[in-house]
């Protein structure tokens, strides 16, 4: 009996731990894009892969990506994906990574999930 009790209260205190963690690393972030979850799903497998980036979602417009906030070109990784479509990087706008490709142009509009990570969404005719 002594023994199951401690069991749950090291589970609890275990699950808080974990739920602590999760909202001190990501505060405000986790209501901002409405259920945190398959950002979160993205996140951690992000977070255990050698990707510079991972899908968590799609929309009707296009696909939707979560990369690591790294200090020095954050942008890394969204130039990287769009040159692989024959887009060429030609400036950045504010938040807005603006590419050319066959005359056309498109902004990809990238927002900081928190200070660890950013989101970005791709739209289907990019990729087209």
């Amino acid at each position: 009996m002594r023994l199951g009790k401690i069991v749950l209260v090291s589970g609890g205190l275990l699950a808080a731990m974990l739920i602590g963690f999760i909202v001190l690393r990501f505060g405000g972030a986790l209501s901002q894009e409405g259920n945190p979850a398959p950002i979160l799903s993205a996140i951690a497998k992000l977070e255990y892969s050698d990707e510079s980036h991972m899908r968590f979602g799609a929309t009707d417009n296009g696909s939707r990506y979560v990369s690591a906030n790294s200090g020095q070109d954050r942008y890394a990784p969204v130039k990287a994906y769009m040159k692989q479509y024959g887009w060429s990087f030609k400036e950045q706008m504010g938040s807005g990574l603006m590419f050319e490709r066959n005359g056309q142009s498109s902004v990809i509009e990238t927002r900081l999930y928190s200070k660890h990570y950013y989101l970005w969404d791709i739209p289907n005719e990019v990729i087209s």
